[in-house]
This record gives C-alpha cells, sequence and structure tokens, in this order.
C-alpha cells in the first residue's frame, strides 16, 4: 500500500456562521436525539500500523497510552495503491474479515488521478479509464453487506490544478464509480468529499457533490485529516444538507472524521504540532439524525507529509494526540435513541445493534485476594441481534504481577469469534485468555484491558482472574 494516505488542507473562511455547540474539554456532549442511518459495531483492523507497532514495542513508555486510547479503537483501512490485479483481493481479505465477527469495516478509495493536486499524496491512476477498471476491481471485492466507503478525499474540495474540463470529467468519473460500487453490493454505505468547514462554502462543496453523482451515493464526509471541531462540522454538514434539498437532492447524511478534532484547529499539519488532540471516539451513535457516524478516517499518528513521510506511522504524534484523552467509554451503556430516520436496506446477515444494548451497569468483577492477586471486571459494551461485544479490565491487586489469566465458562448459545489484547483458548464452553507480552506486566493497582465479540445473546460471565 502507498505511504502516500494523507492529505494536504487549505483553510480558508467559511461562508456560513458557525451556531454554538456544547462541548467538555473539547469533547462533543451528545444529545437526547435520534441517530444516523447505520448501526452496529465497527470493526477493528487487527493488522493496521498502529496494532503492529504496539505489538513490537511492550516496553516503550508510551505504549500503554497508544494501546488503549488508539489501536483499541476501529480506524479506516485505506486502499491507496493503484494495482488493478490486486484490488479485489486487498478489499475481499479485509471486507471478509469483518464481515466474520459480523462488524461493519470502514474503507477508503484513494486512487483518482491526479491524487492531491500532485502533493504529499501524490499518486493514484495514470488515467480516467484505468480508475474504472479499478473500481470495478474494488467493487468485486465488498460483498453483500453493510460496509462504509470513503470515496477518494480530497478529489472534490481541492481542484485547483485542474481545469474546467477536467474537473468535469473527475466528476463524471466519481459518479460513475460510486454507481459502480453500490451496483455490486446495495448495502455498501458511499460518501464523497465534502471538505471541512474552514475549506468551501456549503454552497460550493454542494455544487462539487451534485457535479460528482451525489445522488447516486449516501452523503459526504468532512474533517478527514483535519481538525476542525466536531459542532463546526456538524453545522457545515447540515448547510450542505440543506443546499442539496435545495437542489432536489433528499436523504442525504453525513459522516465527520474526528480522529484528531479534539484540540486546537488550525494549520494543515500536525506532523509538529503537540495542540492536536484525537476527538470522540469511533461510534455509529451519533446522537444526530443527519450524522451517519463519527470515524477515525485518518488513523492517528501517521503522518501528514510535511515533518515525516505521508502515512508514516509516528509513535510520537500518536503519543501527543491521546496522552491527554479521556479513556474510552468501553464500560459505558450505549444511549437509547428515538428512530427519525429510516433505517436502511441491508442483508440479514449484517449486525443490527439493539435500540438498548445491553451493556453491564453493574459489572461482573473476581478477586483473588492477598498481595499478586488480580482481579478481572466484565461489561457488555455493545449488543446486536445473535451477537455482542465484551470488554474486561484486569486490575493488580496490592503488590506488582508479571502475568495474569482470565477463565470464565460460556453460556448457551455462545461463541467467541474474535479477541483483542489476550491470547484465547477455548475448551467446550470453558474460556481462557492470558495476557500478551506487552500487557503482563501491571503494577499494583495498575489495570489492562481486552476485549471480544461473540455470538449468541450478551450476558454477565463469571470472572476468575489469577496469576503465577
Amino acid at each position: 500500500m502507498s505511504t502516500g494516505r494523507l492529505h494536504r488542507r487549505r483553510v480558508v473562511a467559511a461562508a456560513a456562521a458557525l451556531a454554538a455547540v456544547t462541548f467538555a474539554a473539547g469533547w462533543l456532549v451528545v444529545g437526547s436525539a435520534s441517530a444516523g442511518t447505520l448501526s452496529g459495531t465497527l470493526y477493528r483492523d487487527p493488522d493496521s500500523q498502529v496494532v503492529r507497532w504496539v505489538a513490537a514495542n511492550p516496553n516503550d513508555s508510551r505504549t500503554a497510552v497508544i494501546r488503549d486510547k488508539v489501536a483499541s479503537q476501529s480506524q479506516a483501512r485505506w486502499m491507496a495503491n493503484f494495482n488493478i490485479s490486486t484490488i479485489q483481493s486487498e478489499v475481499s481479505s479485509f471486507v471478509g474479515a469483518a464481515n466474520a465477527v459480523n462488524q461493519v469495516p470502514v474503507l477508503t478509495s484513494y486512487a483518482i488521478p491526479n491524487r492531491d493536486c500532485g502533493g504529499a499524496s501524490a499518486g493514484g491512476a495514470p488515467d480516467l479509464n484505468q480508475y474504472q477498471q479499478w473500481i470495478s476491481g474494488y467493487a468485486r471485492g465488498l460483498g453483500n453487506r453493510t460496509v462504509i466507503v470513503i470515496m477518494e478525499t480530497d478529489a472534490l474540495a481541492l481542484q485547483t490544478c485542474l481545469s474546467s474540463g477536467e474537473i468535469q470529467q473527475r466528476g463524471q468519473a466519481i459518479s460513475t464509480a460510486v454507481q459502480t460500487l453500490k451496483s455490486a453490493n446495495p448495502n455498501a454505505k458511499v460518501y464523497l468529499d465534502g471538505g471541512h468547514s474552514a475549506w468551501n462554502s456549503a454552497s460550493e462543496q454542494g455544487n462539487r457533490l451534485i457535479g460528482a453523482g451525489v445522488q447516486y451515493a449516501d452523503g459526504f464526509f468532512t474533517n478527514v485529516s483535519n481538525f476542525q471541531p466536531t459542532g463546526n462540522e456538524a453545522n457545515y454538514g447540515r448547510s450542505i444538507i440543506s443546499y442539496l434539498q435545495s437542489r432536489g437532492i433528499n436523504g442525504k447524511h453525513q459522516v465527520i472524521d474526528t480522529s484528531r478534532n479534539g484540540g486546537a484547529a488550525g494549520d494543515w499539519c500536525a506532523d509538529d504540532n503537540t495542540d492536536r488532540r484525537i476527538g470522540n471516539y469511533p461510534t455509529l451513535n451519533t446522537g444526530d439524525a443527519n450524522i451517519d457516524g463519527y470515524l477515525w478516517i485518518k488513523p492517528p499518528g501517521e503522518a501528514d507529509g510535511c515533518a515525516y513521510t505521508a502515512g508514516s506511522f509516528q509513535a510520537g504524534l500518536a503519543y501527543s494526540l491521546a496522552s491527554s484523552a479521556p479513556y474510552p467509554p468501553a464500560g459505558s451503556p450505549t444511549p437509547t435513541f428515538s428512530s427519525a430516520s429510516p433505517s436502511p436496506s441491508r442483508s440479514s446477515a449484517s449486525p443490527s445493534a439493539s435500540t438498548s444494548p445491553s451493556a453491564s451497569t453493574s459489572p461482573s468483577r473476581s478477586t483473588g485476594g492477598g498481595g499478586g492477586a488480580c482481579n478481572a471486571a466484565y461489561q457488555t459494551t455493545s449488543a446486536w441481534q445473535g451477537g455482542f461485544q465484551g470488554n474486561v479490565t484486569v486490575t493488580a491487586g496490592s503488590a506488582a504481577i508479571s502475568n495474569w489469566t482470565v477463565t470464565w465458562t460460556l453460556a448457551n448459545g455462545q461463541s467467541i469469534n474474535q479477541l483483542w489484547n489476550g491470547t484465547l483458548t477455548t475448551s467446550g464452553s470453558n474460556v481462557t485468555v492470558r495476557n500478551m507480552s506487552y500487557n503482563g506486566s501491571l503494577a499494583a493497582g495498575a489495570s489492562t484491558q481486552f476485549g471480544f465479540t461473540g455470538n449468541g445473546n450478551a450476558s454477565t460471565p463469571t470472572l476468575t482472574c489469577t496469576t503465577s
């Protein structure tokens, strides 16, 4: 995959005034509102650059923060390598892994000719005919379940290097590509480039979206690789939606990249800026009928291309983004929202999040007792028809430990299909999870977490935590 993943941003004054939004420590406070059109658990890529870095650096002082606040989260897989012969298998492999655990994958297409106007992420297909061949292979790999496709970041917001004829040709090419993807998988959710709230005006961006066939897509994305506050982006998105409606295009939704917008806004590059922070953790429960998801499209810690090679993972960047952010709300119940938007058509095999997920409000705990012992606490973090996701927090007792083992018995009809941050062994209904090399040593009172997805109905198991 090309390292030219991330993209230059030109910050200009937004045309529309933005209304005030309530924030707490840079994090959006979601009110009691209906969610967008998507539901389910977002797929966490087990082979991302940050996951590989965590596995290779267990003793780095930054690892725990990067692991727990960045590597633990769903992030988009960038399909940026222009290779017609391999793109179908690349997409199919990623989507298939997500389907196997009944989760929703997020991936990009990033191969438009003259990508990034020859900037830090230059590349893409040599011409539009070959681009359509690449898209056809991409479409064949999408399967038939719900998948989120972020189509060609910067392709519509950044057009300064194109002639008027080339702009029209690009719009037609993206429109054709959207229809190709939707024809191959009607459950694919495809979003086009909406720039961000401090770039083009809503009417200008809306015109560009119309020229690229947004009527065939599910909506648009904003703030990829940028830092504009979520409230600003939501207001900007509403302005674009209103503009599209004025042009007779209805039913479109927004997704917002919140991977780096929890701190300062401003200049496009974060490679050497310590004022950036991760924003809202990825979720499809947005609390806003116009917004289908808060997603981490730009993976935190991957460089922009000003101080480091674009797309390369830099642990210092990831740590700076995550160090002062709150921990993920793994044990928090998912809010219940009324449904004001129609549910999307989807395969019956796709996950369907419960409108009132069974998050455990009184988690199961097990204590080994005495110095050197450990305890384990379980909570269900998400549930859908036929499946659930659980999180276990392992905490050392009054003395440091060098390893831990957690065991429990599965309820009738349950099975585990994916587990992270631990080594899984099952024997019938008996489950054993042992620490990885990087999270076994815990100081007195310190804790770590592992998570898993399972089939069956969620329940609260009785956990046993032991050390040796």
